[in-house]
């Protein structure tokens, strides 16, 4: 019997009562596929964020070139998103995941086998070109397949701990790879992905090519939009190197504005959009994916300050530096398989506020670092705080950006989320990059204190980044209680007619 009339039977039930249906064999299979993909995703992440150092000095890679390693793939990723998001809707989202799958597979098996950086930093651009389609393809098969409420938050609750514990496996096994060779945790993702791709042939179900029912594609707003991002992304990575005054760079930026019009001119006019311009009437979607932006954008710059300043600064080794990571991840792991009641029960306003103040926390306890290691009174609070941080935040954001949008355009949401969130890091990741280089001492021999003081800087940037979040989720707390008086005061009529 073919899954996807078993997924169909499935989804009919749950139109009732959704909590109250018991998912199959099949139905649990095609649900570990598709976290595995998101599993493969943070696992990536993690492992060449362990890297970065060793890559460094065998490659002689200065810290400009250096977040090309990780930009490279941010690049490919963010610039691409909508565009995949959007072709899982309409080209068939099983179609979409099966070839990019095999795409970020071959990538993966080539950074770990090129020897210049110019061809590391290009295989990273295919794997983040090939995530831009896997990524918004897997979220939105789950989303579509479990209705909006217990089941899809439960779904997208062990989502979030396949992502956990992908990022937590990834840091522990790079650290133990880097060990031998920077190039091993490049390459292990490459057979995890055929092996996944395998499974996803067996247990996806296959969906066919949408109905299109006469609709032709935005050729012109793919174009915009698709352009517009990965220029956007490569200025706001590249003018930290260049200056941000430079020529290039304004001009860049004009080209981006110019772009980003054009699009909106072409969304409006076209009967079949790439983008609908009316999902962004959603508060709740459009704070989703600003909280997201500004969430990962302070994480992806923090994690790239941390890494050198325990590796670089205090000589810690790959695997001490992963150990020290590990109690978020696992905070994560152990608290995700019970983040769908306590959605239910607080909401995802709430929980993003608290998360938000956790994050804001972390990167507060870290500026106490010195020259030496204070694991007690530094790095372990600092850590147990950004799991708090993420074990709230991510799942609340995935549930908050796909609530009510219509299953036909659960890709395009999707690829609105994980846009904010790979834009946000390249902006979070640019801007870091630019003020450690600012207030790096460039000489033969650079003294602890001299290294230490060029973290600050940047340190101080990803929490004021983070205190900006804090105020969108003020706002979205706000909303939320508006939202409920209004629906107390519509509810009270009816009780007295009743």
């Amino acid at each position: 019997m073919q899954l996807h009339a078993i997924v169909l039977v499935v989804i009919e039930s749950t139109t009732t009562s959704t909590s109250d249906v018991r998912w199959g064999p099949r139905l649990w299979g095609a649900l570990v596929v598709l976290c595995g993909v998101v599993f493969l995703d943070a696992l990536d992440v993690s492992m060449v964020g362990v890297a970065l150092p060793a890559i460094r000095e065998d490659l002689n890679m200065s810290t400009a070139a250096l977040q090309w390693v990780v930009s490279g793939y941010i690049l490919g990723y963010g610039g691409l998103l909508l565009l995949g998001g959007r072709a899982a809707d309409l080209l068939g989202r099983r179609r979409v995941l099966l070839v990019a799958l095999a795409i970020f597979s071959v990538g993966s098996l080539a950074a770990g086998l090129v020897s210049s950086p110019e061809l590391l930093i290009a295989a990273r651009f295919v794997k983040g070109v090939a995530a831009a389609f896997t990524a918004p393809a897997a979220l939105s098969i789950i989303t579509t397949t479990f209705h909006e409420g217990p089941a899809r938050n439960r779904a997208l609750s062990i989502f979030a701990v396949c992502a956990a514990s992908g990022f937590s496996l990834g840091l522990v096994a790079s650290g133990l790879l880097t060990e031998i060779g920077w190039r091993w945790p490049l390459l292990l993702p490459g057979p995890i992905g055929l092996i996944i791709l395998i499974a996803a042939i067996k247990f996806v179900p296959n969906d066919g090519r949408p109905e299109r029912n006469g609709q032709g594609y935005d050729v012109g707003g793919a174009i915009t939009s698709t352009a517009a991002m990965l220029l956007l992304v490569f200025t706001i990575v590249q003018a930290p190197e260049i200056g941000w005054a430079n020529p290039f760079t304004i001009v860049s930026f004009v080209v981006v504005l110019a772009l980003l019009t054009a699009f909106v001119v072409i969304e409006r006019r076209s009967s079949h959009p790439l983008v609908r311009l009316g999902i962004l009437r959603s508060g709740s979607l459009v704070r989703a994916n600003l909280g997201a932006m500004i969430f990962f954008g302070s994480y992806v710059g923090f994690q790239f300050i941390v890494m050198q300043y325990m590796q670089r600064l205090l000589g810690w080794s790959a695997i001490e530096t992963a150990l020290a990571f590990l109690p978020a991840a696992i905070i994560v792991a152990a608290s995700s398989t019970k983040m769908d009641k306590v959605i239910e029960r607080f909401g995802t306003p709430r929980l993003l506020m608290i998360g938000i103040l956790a994050l804001v926390g972390s990167y507060a306890f870290m500026l106490g670092m010195d020259v030496s290691a204070n694991i007690i009174g530094v790095v372990l609070p600092s850590m147990l705080l950004l799991g708090v941080a993420c074990a709230l935040s991510i799942t609340s954001f995935n549930i908050q950006a796909t609530a009510g949008v219509e299953d036909e355009e659960q890709g395009l949401a999707s690829g609105l989320v994980n846009t904010s969130l790979q834009v946000g890091g390249a902006i979070g990741l640019a801007i870091v990059t630019a003020v450690i280089s600012a207030n790096e001492t460039h000489t033969a021999q650079v003294t602890p204190d001299e290294l230490l003081a060029s973290y600050f800087p940047g340190l101080a940037v990803v929490a004021g980044i983070a205190v900006i979040g804090v105020i969108v989720a003020v706002s979205g707390i706000i909303a939320s209680r508006k939202e409920n008086k209004a629906r107390a005061i519509q509810a009270e009529p009816e009780l007295v007619n009743a």
